[in-house]
């Protein structure tokens, strides 16, 4: 059986009460989750104190203490992962300033794939209230830039976790990445006082 197949007999049985299937999904996912949690965390200023290690054990915590969650299979799982580490940064980000004042940046690329682009600079609370927005005008769009952004999923990985076609996915995305960047780009951030 292959190491997704494993998660999702992990995920299935965990969710019909077995704990020890939760337990055993750890070792399982556990690379995976790191290395999309450092990906996430590259984004972050370079003085920033959470390493990928910690994102992925705060993760996961909020994971295994969802009550009514349905696990359907190993996308839907990173999916929420992706969620969850999008709340942690966006949190810390939210308590630095808080205690800073200093409007800290981090940096986001809009093209996550682009690796000889210099990515724009962006603060994660800025990127968190534009992703809010475009929630508003458009959720699956939103969902979808989450997705890429805070759990480094591909296309074809976000178009398993929403249960669309990689077509759609990729005019989704390119819709999203445009309407980010005219948003991120036009305006000052929005917790500079």
């Amino acid at each position: 059986m292959k190491a997704s197949g494993d998660v999702t007999a992990l995920l299935h049985a965990w969710r019909e009460g077995d704990l020890g299937a939760r337990d055993r999904l750890v070792p399982v996912v556990y690379e995976e989750l790191r290395r999309r949690a450092a990906a996430c965390l590259h984004r972050e200023p370079r003085r920033q104190t959470l390493q990928p290690t910690d994102l992925v054990h705060e993760a996961y915590l909020r994971l295994v203490d969802q009550q009514r969650a349905v696990w359907r299979n190993r996308a839907q799982f990173f999916g929420v992962a992706a969620e969850m580490m999008r709340r942690i940064c966006v949190d810390r980000a939210r308590a630095r300033l808080a205690v800073k004042r200093s409007g800290k940046w981090a940096r986001v690329t809009l093209d996550p794939g682009a690796a000889f682009s210099e990515p724009l600079d962006i603060d994660v609370l800025d990127l968190d209230a534009a992703l809010t927005r475009l929630a508003e005008i458009d959720q699956r769009k939103s969902r979808i830039a989450e997705l890429r952004f805070f759990g480094g999923l591909s296309l074809e990985e976000a178009a398993d976790v929403l249960e669309l076609s990689l077509a759609t996915v990729e005019r989704d995305w390119q819709f999203a990445r445009a309407w980010l960047f005219d948003a991120l780009s036009a305006q000052p951030a929005a917790h500079d006082s």
